[in-house]
């Protein structure tokens, strides 16, 4: 398993563009540590193997998606009609990535 620290956690954090006080660290930590000795507990048992992983407990059957079916696409003047802003042919967006 993958050692973690207080600073994995931090470079976690800070990846995903937020940030926690030191209370909240030190609370993620002693739950990780929960988590872990839970896992090693199930780990030991040896009958562990014999069992399926399971990714999704419930039987889910998606019914309301439509068939994929062909048809013509729009034509440029169509698809940018409602665009508020074009430019070379396109819709121009505001830049998103820093």
């Amino acid at each position: 398993m993958k050692a973690y620290n207080k600073e994995v956690l931090k470079d976690a954090a800070h990846r995903l563009l937020f940030d926690m006080s030191e209370e909240e660290y030190d609370t993620l930590m002693s739950e990780f540590d929960i988590i872990t000795r839970q896992m090693l507990v199930i780990g030991e048992d040896p009958s562990i193997d014999k069992y399926e992983p399971m990714t999704f407990p419930f039987e889910c059957t998606t019914s309301y998606l439509r068939e994929d079916e062909p048809s013509s696409p729009l034509s440029r003047e169509e698809a940018l009609r409602n665009a508020n802003n074009k430019a070379g042919g396109q819709i121009k967006l505001p830049k998103v990535v820093q």
